[in-house]
């Protein structure tokens, strides 16, 4: 919303003049709209006060309803740096071509260009609202850098996009009417534009678009579950994991003996009170140090700068996290399995330390899309998870190469399905790890490493 504040400067200023921003009236509906933002954002603190399961950000005090608006933990995704905002444009770039047409044939956005010089000839209101509205948005959208749902960011430079394409259509009807061509056949002309821009958009978008065979979230979820035993932990940091679980879990009541805990989240305050809700027996079995934790991570939440400035302060509560979740492991280990996903394992400075200590102190032992963490260094047998991928790499539904289903999702399962190859063929069970091999290639089949892998299991069992 604040991002069209300077379009609805513009057309302030063009319709009522430089004299509306010196006048009373600047101050009325200065207050008229403060007052209705407080009105809007009276809901969060409410909602708060009724604890909901998820209470992100607990907005109840005015410190953190401020937060709250200003999006204050996710300003470490913005960065003005011309190398990072080169690398957005080329996202958007792309995101803008598909969005209004195959790329070989972007009509809509020739009509939107034509509609921007119209507006800009007859109608210098509506061009610089909707120039200052794309100005804006992207000057913001650039910098902020995030891996998923960027596109919505796009939506208000796509609605302008759009509008100005109105006017180009417009402009069509204009240029027909003043060739002498008859007023029948000039409607027919616009009608004949409106149909060719509205379904060069819709072709372009409709293999990504139709939802109609996506069970990605639900197989993702139910193929997970089924390599998690009876009261078992996993531990992860992927959204991907963690926000189809939740649903699956407290709206399905899915499995609810199983704990998921997300590692990101944990550095979140307002995260434990659900843990706590949710998971009573597992905070209680490690209260000392989620304790010791928590008091550190709400100093650091009411001023960063401290801990930035202090390697003392840093190094407290880094080591306070990894003994949190080092007593989560430990004491879950005791009632149920522990397991963890792939992400945890891969380079990352946030959580590398828990990274080191999961890897030296356990087993990794792949078990479906996770890792079983074991005590031993012996084989650990369990059933082969029959893997559900519907619509995953079928062709059933269509993806981007850089849609977080393509970049995250099944690599997941890839990856996956090559460590328990790797893990199998360790072990000499080489009939098992061709069969992993083969299901991995099956989803992609240019895996040099499911190759590989295939190609020595086989020969093992050719000579053994």
């Amino acid at each position: 919303m604040g991002l069209t504040l300077p379009a609805l400067a513009v057309i302030v200023y063009r319709t009522q003049g430089l004299k509306f921003f010196t006048s009373r009236r600047l101050l009325y509906a200065a207050l008229i709209s403060i007052g209705a933002l407080i009105a809007v954002y009276a809901y969060l603190p409410f909602a708060a006060s009724r604890s909901p399961l998820i209470n992100w950000g607990n907005p109840r005090s005015l410190q953190e309803i401020w937060w709250h608006i200003t999006g204050r933990q996710y300003r470490v995704f913005l960065s003005f740096t011309p190398a990072m905002m080169g690398v957005q444009f080329v996202e958007f770039s792309r995101m803008l071509l598909r969005e209004f047409g195959p790329q070989w044939l972007p009509l809509p956005l020739a009509f939107a260009f034509a509609g921007f010089a119209t507006a800009y000839r007859q109608d210098r209101t509506t061009f610089w609202f909707l120039l200052f509205i794309v100005i804006a948005n992207l000057a913001y959208d650039l910098s902020y850098e995030i891996a998923e749902d960027k596109d919505a960011y796009y939506l208000p430079v796509f609605i302008s996009i759009a509008l100005a394409a109105g006017f180009g259509i417009r402009w069509l009807i204009q240029l027909t009417t003043a060739k002498s061509i008859s007023l029948g056949k000039s409607y027919g002309v616009a009608a004949i534009a409106v149909l060719l821009t509205s379904a060069t958009a819709f072709t372009a978008n409709w293999p990504f678009n139709n939802r109609r065979h996506y069970f990605i979230a639900h197989d993702y979820v139910e193929n997970l579950l089924s390599a998690i035993e009876s009261n078992g932990l996993l531990l992860t940091q992927d959204w991907q994991v963690a926000s189809p679980m939740f649903y699956a879990q407290q709206i399905e009541q899915l499995r609810r003996d199983v704990k998921v805990v997300d590692a990101n989240l944990l550095r979140r305050s307002w995260y434990f009170d659900y843990l706590r809700r949710t998971y009573p027996d597992l905070i209680e079995r490690s209260r000392e140090k989620i304790e010791m934790f928590v008091e550190d991570l709400k100093a650091w939440e009411r001023d960063p700068a401290a801990f930035k400035s202090n390697a003392l302060l840093t190094q407290k509560i880094s080591t306070a996290f990894l003994e949190m979740i080092q007593s989560i492991v430990t004491n879950e280990s005791g009632v149920g399995p522990v397991y963890i996903t792939r992400d945890l394992l891969l380079p990352d400075t946030t959580n590398g330390e828990v990274t080191r200590w999961l890897s030296q102190n356990y087993q990794l032992v792949p078990q479906g899309l996770l890792f079983n963490l074991a005590k031993d260094s012996g084989f650990h047998d369990s059933p082969d998870v029959r893997l559900e991928t519907r619509g995953l790499a079928d062709g059933t539904v269509r993806f981007e190469q850089d849609d977080v289903v393509n970049l995250k999702i099944l690599s997941a399962y890839t990856s996956m399905l090559i460590n328990r190859g790797r893990y199998l063929a360790a072990f000499n069970q080489h009939e098992r790890a061709i069969i992993a091999f083969q299901e991995a290639l099956a989803l992609d089949p240019n895996l040099a490493a499911a190759r590989e892998g295939l190609a020595q299991s086989t020969a093992k069992l050719s000579n053994p």
